[in-house]
């Protein structure tokens, strides 16, 4: 069955930690009351500074902060448009879209949809 994922790679600083994590759980439940599939929130343990180019490099990682790697799946493009509509209209989010209560630097967030390829 096709998938459709929204990925996410972000800077969080170590004391945010707890945080962010609080964000995430509550974020990621109204994602899935709106239909998302799945929710998954991973904290960098094995991710190194590469010479070109590398997750760290990517958001500009400072010694304070740790990368986090994230993703929403969803059934289709369509899906994903149809759950992030509602979601953005959700009254619950409207606190956590404040930049200022941001336990992170959005600005540093990568993040983008992409069509699932090989699924096994």
């Amino acid at each position: 069955m096709a998938r459709y994922i929204d990925g996410f790679v972000l800077p969080i600083p170590k004391k945010n930690a707890d945080a962010y994590r609080r964000i995430a759980r509550r974020a990621g439940r109204i994602w899935l009351d709106h239909g998302a599939l799945e929710v998954r929130e991973c904290v960098g343990e094995d991710v190194k500074p590469g010479k070109w180019t590398s997750f760290p490099k990517s958001v500009g990682l400072r010694k304070d902060e740790v990368v986090w790697f994230s993703w929403i799946v969803f059934r289709s493009r369509q899906h994903r448009d149809r759950v992030n509509a509602a979601v953005m209209k959700d009254p619950r989010m409207a606190r956590m879209m404040d930049p200022s209560a941001m336990p992170f630097d959005g600005k540093r967030m990568i993040y983008g949809g992409f069509e699932v390829a090989v699924d096994l």
